[in-house]
C-alpha cells in the first residue's frame, strides 16, 4: 500500500508519501509546498492542487490522508485550511484516488501512543517509525507523514456495500 499523507494548509502544506510492505513502512517523499501570502487565493490553491496531481501521477498512491481541520479561535485560518482541504480533496477525486480523513488527535494517538503529543514528539516518532536518517526539515512534512502512516498503520474500516 502506498500513502500520500497531507497536512493541509495555504501557507504552508505538507505531504508525504509512505510505502507499506510486509509489515514495514518506508519514506517515499516528503516536503512542503509553500504560498505567498500576497498571491491571490486561487493561485495559491492551484499551488497546492498541481503538487498533489503531480504526485498521484508520479507515485500512484493508493489512499490520500488528509487531516482534518481544527476549529480553533481563528476562524479565518480554519477557512484557509479548509479551502486547501478542498483543493487537495478535488485533486485525488479527479485522479479516482480514494481519500481518508483523520483527525490530528487521532494521529497523535496512532504514531505516538497520545493523541495530546507535542509538535517534537511527532517527529521523533516519524523519524523513528520511518527510519529516516534525520527529522524530516519542516513539522508541515513531519505532519504529513505522521497521517500517511496513521492510515498505514490503522486504515478506517471498510464500508459494507449497498
Amino acid at each position: 500500500m502506498r500513502v500520500l499523507g497531507i497536512d493541509p494548509g495555504t501557507a504552508a502544506c505538507g505531504y508525504g508519501i509512505v510505502h507499506a510492505s510486509d509489515g514495514r513502512l518506508r519514506a517515499v517523499e516528503h516536503g512542503c509546498w509553500r504560498t505567498r501570502p500576497g498571491d491571490p487565493p486561487a493561485a495559491r490553491l492551484l499551488t497546492i492542487f498541481d503538487g498533489v496531481r503531480r504526485l498521484l501521477a508520479e507515485h500512484e498512491p493508493t489512499v490520500v490522508a488528509v487531516e482534518e481541520s481544527v476549529v480553533g479561535a481563528d476562524a479565518r485560518t480554519a477557512l484557509f485550511v479548509g479551502q486547501a482541504r478542498g483543493a487537495v480533496l478535488v485533486a485525488a477525486a479527479s485522479a479516482g484516488v480514494e481519500c481518508a480523513e483523520y483527525s490530528p488527535t487521532h494521529v497523535k494517538k496512532v504514531v505516538c501512543g497520545y493523541g495530546r503529543a507535542e509538535k517534537g514528539q511527532v517527529q521523533r516518532m516519524v523519524k523513528v517509525v520511518l527510519s529516516l536518517g534525520a527529522e524530516p526539515a519542516t513539522d508541515h512534512a513531519s505532519d504529513a507523514l505522521a497521517v500517511a502512516i496513521c492510515h498505514a498503520l490503522a486504515p478506517p474500516p471498510l464500508k459494507a456495500a449497498g
